[in-house]
């Protein structure tokens, strides 16, 4: 194997791969049936039943770097566990490691103050509580994120907040309680990047309406509980800014430079699910006169799946190895080349697999209708394809312009 794994990781994949035929696969028929019934203003019951399950396992928090709460991991470590999470829309939440709680607790752990780890990070890390991150705005063009137009306005002691969001993921959830809001504080600030803050809001404080819950593809719930929700004269306390004024942007890119990684690491356990699928339902069906396995565009297309799940992960693997050994900032050109490989990847793999089951791979009984909505939704969430090659182009260039 090119990137070999310790020990400790081949331990903990056991652990996992054992919960997940245990616990997972058997309850995911139960899962999508109470996503569907109850609707994304609810908790679902086999959520909550499976979690301690996982804790009592010890299987919880894992995505944590070096912290007395997690297992301690690199992302390099913890990319295959991630992936074989990512099998099920139903896991991730299942080891308190699914978005955008991941994303909020590493905020919290990076630039909270005690106060606000106390508070909030504490019954996060605990999965007591969910959270929310507030970004996208229906009003502007927010794959430039400094078009974002909510304020946040000091009023002495408080912050003042007015703005309209969407696609806060899990804002409907009757288990979210605080929401990281992102703003501007200083809009005529000649440095663009410096004119955004983040600031903590607790979702019950007045003002803060849940607007309504966003279909992805027509599913509420999952893969996602996208949601719209307006801030009107929302007051927090001065001391629930993150960082300080005009930080905002920085926390941004500090926040989705694991949150890509992670979705990505996902994604290519999802792809893999899927090719098992599109094996499985191509071995087992007859079309003229012959095993639909047997046709040779199926088998082009198993191979090429095969072969871009391989390249996927690979770049992958090496994109955590550079967050690793030399950090996020500088590896910005090995994350934005996976946030554009791995979803396009998973996009192809997942379609390829809805051929080979005909009408029925267009329901979701086998799975794959959610399973593309999970990954042409990421081709659009934490930055737009076309962000990103800009920014690996920009970045290329760079190194021939003397």
């Amino acid at each position: 194997m090119l990137y070999p794994e310790s020990e400790k990781v081949v331990a903990l994949k056991r652990r996992v791969v054992s919960f997940m035929d245990r616990h997972v696969y058997p309850n995911e028929e139960r899962f999508y049936k109470e996503a569907e019934e109850l609707g994304p203003w609810k908790v679902y019951p086999v959520v909550e039943e499976l979690k301690p399950k996982a804790r009592a396992e010890g299987l919880w928090n894992l995505f944590l770097p070096e912290s007395d709460h997690g297992a301690g991991l690199t992302n390099f470590e913890y990319a295959p566990l991630c992936e074989i999470m990512g099998r099920s829309h139903l896991a991730p939440e299942l080891f308190n490691c699914s978005a955008p709680d991941t994303g909020n607790m590493e905020v919290l752990a990076r630039y909270g103050t005690k106060e606000h780890q106390d508070r909030w990070l504490k019954p996060l890390l605990a999965g007591e509580i969910r959270s929310c991150f507030a970004m996208t705005e229906p009003a502007v063009a927010s794959s430039d994120a400094t078009n974002i137009e909510s304020s946040i306005v000091r009023d002495r002691d408080h912050y003042v907040i007015n703005g309209r969001k969407w696609y806060t993921t899990n804002a409907t959830d009757p288990r979210c309680k605080i929401c990281v809001f992102m703003g501007k504080t200083d809009p005529d600030n000649a440095d663009r990047h410096r004119q955004q803050s983040m600031v903590l809001v607790p979702m019950d404080t007045p003002g803060v309406q849940v607007l309504r819950p966003i279909p992805v593809f027509g599913f509420y719930g999952v893969p996602d509980r996208a949601s719209e929700v307006l801030f009107e004269n929302v007051r927090v306390p001065v001391s629930n800014i993150l960082l300080g004024e005009g930080r905002g942007f920085e926390i941004a890119q500090g926040r989705l430079g694991p949150g890509r990684i992670h979705h990505c690491m996902r994604l290519i356990g999802l792809s893999e699910r899927t090719l098992e699928r599109m094996c499985r339902r191509a071995s087992s069906r007859i079309a003229f006169g012959k095993r639909v396995s047997e046709q040779t565009v199926t088998q082009e297309r198993i191979a090429e799946a095969r072969i871009m799940i391989e390249q996927a992960r690979l770049l992958t693997l090496n994109a955590a190895h550079a967050m690793d050994t030399v950090g996020n900032k500088v590896a910005k050109a090995e994350i934005a080349m996976i946030k554009v490989a791995v979803p396009n990847m998973a996009c192809q793999v997942i379609d390829w697999a809805i051929q080979a089951h005909g009408g029925g791979g267009t329901s979701n009984d086998f799975g794959l209708a959610a399973a593309y909505a999970t990954a042409r939704l990421l081709r659009l969430a934490d930055g737009p394809d076309e962000v990103h090659r800009n920014q690996i182009a920009r970045l290329e260039l760079r190194k021939y312009s003397n």
